[in-house]
């Protein structure tokens, strides 16, 4: 799934093809992560799931903005519209495939650290 890059006068750098079957969104957002970064397989298994689902909430986003907010189902009652409730959970799905990524923010070229598991309350606790 990588290739490598040589542009004159430099050494080769290895790039990640775009994965066919994205559209705009997941297209920026793939070239936005695998060009300046090297990405092990499952990482870039977690951006193409990423991507896929920013291409996806660009479909909900612009069906939404055509139909109306809330809508009937079928007991009669009046309720939000199931496309902007599924908008609303396929953004905390790419709010946490873009978070399981550890991307660094900022100028700092280093990923965040990882996190063991539960801590605190949480945690494991011992039963007397």
């Amino acid at each position: 799934m990588t290739r490598l890059d040589i542009v004159a006068g430099q050494s080769a750098v290895a790039v990640t093809p775009v994965p066919d079957g994205l559209d705009e969104s997941g297209v920026r957002l793939w070239e936005s992560v695998a060009d300046p970064f090297e990405l092990d397989v499952h990482e870039q298994l977690l951006l193409l799931q990423a991507c896929r689902t920013a291409d996806l909430l660009d479909r909900l986003s612009a069906e939404a903005a055509t139909g109306p907010l809330t809508v009937v189902n079928a007991k009669g009652d009046r309720v939000a519209n199931p496309v902007v409730t599924e908008s609303r959970q396929q953004s905390l799905v790419l709010a946490r495939l873009l978070a399981s990524l550890r991307m660094p923010s900022g100028e700092s070229e280093e990923r965040p650290q990882r996190r063991g598991g539960a801590r605190g309350s949480y945690g494991v606790q011992r039963v007397s």
